[in-house]
């Protein structure tokens, strides 16, 4: 039997090895920024040799890790402090867009180098895309010069489709409103986008992001007006700009006019009511009548809840619309105004297929209401309707306008008769 005490274990010395993957690197930018500025001073202009440099140095450098730093020496020759100014501790470049030449020719070309770093490093998209909402903010921070260089690169890039248009929302930052920097930018940043591509471009891309009907934000509220905005856009030689913002100012607020109606109609408020609002509107928006008619029928029509049963769909529709002919009757004094309702109506009924047979019912309320004339329903049988159902809504419409033909004919028979006599 042995006697001795068996030793308690003990941890005393033992080491254990921290896994690699659990070890938190420390940020630090330095070495990387040493070598990037290395490179692009090695590279100088040649930005063929700038691209080569960067696409082999992925490979090597944490690309992933300091893609912020990466993009600010690209850009500004170094790491950016907040606000936008060189960190003095840093070593930089001279060979980066704010040391280029301010022209078009050379913002493309650097453009190319951004265009080929990113499709070969995909990873980098969202980090390019942040770092140029950053540089937008910081432009108070940057030289005329140096803005200029940025505004016609970001154009070029939006132009191609590098970034995404929201990092323009960027320039609806109060204090560079308020100083004029958001506007001047924006001048030089469409004219290098359209000259890159068209207006149509700057179109799709703005609607894309919801920033198409924002543009006049980039003035003070005491300047946000369409005329402010045609006349500086004109006058800088962006002339299509200004009518496109125009156009989409005008869009917006034919929208909430159209949302105001429904409500309106909605909580069931008198028709006189939305009459004298409407006008209001009208003459403030300078909106045509035959425009008005077609947001009202839009409206009048979109505030109920439709029977899909197609037998008493009709019989609904006849008296919710007798209920607002006055409304109707009221916007559509002038011989296109009525055409216009007209070609509404039959789209609609074409659109909503429990309306097909209803046509022809809800034409003659509205004659019957005066809202429409015996002249525009001849000129919409005869020649003015639109290919949508045509044949249908024709033929439905054969007795009716027969009747109206017979009884135009026995009033110029009664007229001459009375003559006569």
């Amino acid at each position: 039997m042995n006697n001795q005490k068996q030793q308690k274990p003990t941890l005393t010395g033992q080491r254990f090895k921290t896994r690699k993957r659990d070890e938190k690197e420390r940020f630090d930018p330095t070495q990387f920024q040493e070598s990037i500025v290395q490179g692009l001073n090695q590279s100088g202009t040649d930005l063929e040799a700038v691209a080569k440099f960067l696409d082999a140095s992925g490979a090597k450098l944490d690309y992933r890790r300091y893609a912020e730093t990466l993009f600010d020496i690209l850009v500004a020759g170094g790491m950016l402090a907040p606000g936008g100014t060189l960190s003095d501790d840093m070593t930089r470049t001279e060979f980066c867009v704010f040391t280029a030449q301010e022209d078009l020719e050379t913002m493309q070309a650097y453009a190319q180098v951004f265009n080929k770093l990113i499709r070969r490093y995909k990873y980098l998209e969202k980090g390019f895309q942040e770092e140029m909402k950053k540089l937008l903010l910081f432009l108070k921070g940057f030289t005329e010069s140096e803005r200029n260089k940025l505004a016609m690169l970001t154009g070029i890039l939006l132009a191609n489709g590098n970034i995404s248009g929201l990092i323009l929302s960027s320039l609806f930052n109060e204090n560079l409103v308020k100083e004029g920097v958001s506007a001047t930018f924006a001048v030089k940043l469409f004219k290098a986008w359209i000259n890159e591509r068209d207006l149509n471009s700057v179109a799709v891309a703005l609607r894309k992001v919801g920033i198409d009907n924002r543009l006049m934000e980039l003035f003070p509220a005491n300047k946000r007006s369409c005329e402010h905005f045609s006349k500086y856009f004109t006058d800088a030689g962006l002339k299509e700009l200004a009518d496109f913002a125009r156009n989409q100012q005008s869009i917006g607020e034919r929208k909430e006019l159209q949302k105001e109606l429904q409500e309106q109609m909605a909580r069931q408020d008198p028709v006189r009511e939305i009459m004298a609002y409407v006008r209001e509107e009208m003459k403030k928006g300078s909106i045509t009548e035959q425009a008005m008619i077609s947001i009202i029928w839009s409206c009048v029509m979109g505030c109920v809840e439709w029977n899909k049963k197609e037998e008493l769909v009709t019989e609904q529709a006849i008296k919710h619309l007798k209920l607002y002919s006055p409304l109707l009757n009221a916007f559509t004094t002038q011989g296109l105004s009525e055409l216009t309702l007209l070609w509404k109506i039959q789209e609609y009924c074409y659109d909503n297929i429990h309306f097909m047979k209803a046509f022809q019912k809800i034409v003659v309320l509205l004659y019957k209401a005066d809202v429409l004339s015996e002249e525009a329903i001849l000129k919409w049988y005869s020649e003015a309707h639109v290919a949508k159902g045509k044949s249908v809504f024709l033929e439905q419409m054969k007795k009716f306008v027969e009747w109206l033909k017979n009884a135009e004919e026995e009033t110029e028979s009664e007229e001459e008769e009375a003559e006569a006599d």
